[in-house]
């Protein structure tokens, strides 16, 4: 594997605990509309408090398995792959409540390094 795969790799699964294990109930710059944190940040988009505890079980889970592909290689496609399904989708929950750019950066960023480690994964 890769030095570069794997620093993406990191990056991605650090990065998702971040924002989920340390920063959830924060208040940051990226967060949608005028959300002071997660789960006002879901009633931004109109979806509720379930469905951001499965999102972030979710995405917790892939950024583990992430992180694990570093050992155990085969878990590397399906879970970038499926937490770039997410980044997606975060992606258009940002887009239809017309948030900034900047706000939308994080998870397009976060999209962008999915897709690269798929890409760097198939290329090996």
């Amino acid at each position: 594997m890769e030095t570069v795969q794997l620093l993406i790799m990191w990056v991605i699964g650090l990065g998702i605990y971040n924002v989920w294990l340390l920063r959830a109930s924060k208040s940051t710059a990226y967060r949608a509309g005028k959300a002071m944190n997660m789960r006002e940040e879901f009633d931004v988009y109109g979806l509720g408090s379930k469905f951001m505890v499965a999102v972030g079980i979710l995405k917790v889970a892939l950024a583990t398995a992430i992180l694990v592909g570093t050992w155990v290689p085969s878990l590397i496609l399906p879970a970038t792959g499926f937490l770039g399904l997410l980044m997606l989708g975060a992606i258009a929950m940002h887009i239809k409540v017309r948030d900034t750019l900047k706000k939308t950066a994080p998870a397009t960023l976060m999209f962008i390094l999915c897709i690269s480690v798929v890409a760097l994964e198939r290329a090996a």
